[in-house]
This record gives C-alpha cells, structure tokens and sequence, in this order.
C-alpha cells in the first residue's frame, strides 16, 4: 500500500532518517517530502535526494501525508503545528516528533486532530548505527507503533519506553555521541603523547570504543566483566584505571548525563510553562 511520509525541518536527522529508508527500501513506493526553512537549502536538498520532494511549505507537505515527522528545533515546535490550516492537514496523521523536551502533552494540545509518538534518535543513524528511543501517545495505535519501528530500524535499534524516561535518553544517547566523541579524542591524545601518528592514535581509538561497544551488545557481559577481562594483577590496564579513578572520570561522565537530561526536559518549555528547569536552552 502507498503511503505519503513528510518531515517537517529536514536536517542532519531527518536527512540521516530518509537516507536510511531509503538504502533498506522501506520507503520503496511512497511518497515522500521533506521541507526546510529556506529556497536555496530546499534546492540543494531536493538535487541531493532526488527521490524526495522538498519545499519551504510546511502546510503544502503535511497535507495527505500518513506519517509526519516533526523535526524542527523544539523551540519552534508549536508555531509549526499551531500554524493556520495545520490542524486539518494533519488530521488522523500520525506525527512523530524527534524535539527534546517537547512533551506528548505538549504535542497533543497543538495538533489534536492528530496521533503522536515521540522519538529520540542520535546522530550514527547517518551511518544506519543509531539508537531511538520511542514513546507512544495516548491516541497511537499498536500499528502506528509498528510503523514508527521500522522506520526507525532503518537507521539503528531501536526501543520503546514510557515518556517518563525521554529526558534520561536525551541526555545519555541523544547527546552521547558529543561525549564519546570527547573520549575518544582524548584516548587519541593520550597515543599522540606516547609517540603515536594522529591518525594512528584516532583509529585505534575509535576502533577500540566501536569494538567494546559490540561486545556489550553481542555478548550480554556486564561491561565491568568486559573490563576486568583485561585487567591482570600489577599490570598496565589496572595501573591506568586507577589514574580514571583519580581523576573521577566514572562520576563525571555520570554527571554529564544527568546535567544534559536536565537541561533537556526544559528544551520545549517556554516562559509560560518553565518546566524543570526554567526553560534552559
């Protein structure tokens, strides 16, 4: 059956998302549009998936669309569903919204007419090795989770969690690959110091984190079992774990989740509704 998707603010995720549709053949035989905020962006879009229909009209590409994704800044969220003629072209649309920190309740209040299931994706999907992390909606249907699922199993795994968990997965893999990105950087760093080449230190690191990486996923194994399996007694690995400890790098990395949740549950709050945290940006 042919179905009509739309993404509403096609960035770096919405890009990644379409792309992976596109390589699996999900989206084989529907109709898809995408829309940005500028003519010339849209053009360069449009060369660049030519399968794509792209515009700067977000009300034109809602309309008839079975599925909208929603992936504008949070901060312009509700102008976007709230806009004259929104409310009828998304009716019985399922919108699937990838804005940190705007609420179900949120959305449902702006786009009534509509079904929603919020998504909180990263940024491997450009590469198919994302994590989603998706919540339905009071008015989502089994089949509308279904369809939400393999869209997003086209770019990576991906989970479904209750809403309340949403700010917790925003900041530890929504933002996470900004803070493995740093680790890994600093792993590189710390081969330059010895005598590495950079590029050198950067692909042993990387390759490194990517590897232990599958290795919790594939195996089961606690990552601290992972861990002591290459920590002997007076050995190298111990003697670097200790200078971790020293410097607090398992609190801090802690920290930094539970700092970037926190700033996340206030992305979609505005001065009206501060939310928890005032409406930090």
């Amino acid at each position: 059956m042919s179905r009509h998707l739309t993404v509403l603010g096609c960035g770096t995720m919405g890009r990644a998302i379409l792309g992976g549709l596109h390589a699996d053949g999900v989206a084989d035989g529907w109709t898809v549009r995408a829309t940005v905020r500028h003519a010339d962006r849209a053009a360069r879009l449009a060369r660049d998936l030519g399968w794509v229909t792209v515009s700067t009209d977000n009300l034109e590409a809602a309309r008839g669309a079975d599925v909208v994704v929603l992936a504008t800044k949070p901060q312009i969220a509700r102008g976007v569903l709230t806009a004259d003629g929104m409310e009828d072209a998304l009716r019985d649309t399922l919108v699937v919204s990838l804005c940190a920190g705007v609420r179900l309740s949120q959305l449902e209040a702006w786009a009534p007419s509509a079904r929603h299931i919020r998504a909180m994706p990263n940024t491997p999907a450009l590469i198919r090795e994302g994590m989603t992390v998706l919540s339905p909606g009071s008015a989502a249907t089994s089949d509308d989770l279904a369809l939400a699922e393999s869209i997003f199993a086209a770019v990576g795994r991906v989970r479904v969690l209750d809403e309340i968990h949403l700010d917790a997965v925003t900041g530890l893999s929504g933002s996470g690959p900004a803070f493995a990105s740093v680790i890994v950087d600093a792993l590189a760093d710390g081969g330059v110091m010895m005598g590495l080449p950079r590029d050198v230190a950067t692909e042993l690191a990387a390759q490194t984190l990517q590897g232990t990486a599958r290795m919790v996923l594939q195996t089961d194994i606690h990552p601290a079992a992972l861990r002591d399996q290459v920590t002997t007694p007076a050995g190298c690995t111990i003697a670097g774990l200790f200078m971790m400890e020293e410097g607090r790098v398992r609190s801090t990395m802690a920290r930094t989740v539970q700092e970037a949740a926190t700033v996340a549950a206030g992305l979609g709050c505005g001065p009206d509704d501060p939310g928890p945290t005032g409406g930090r940006r």
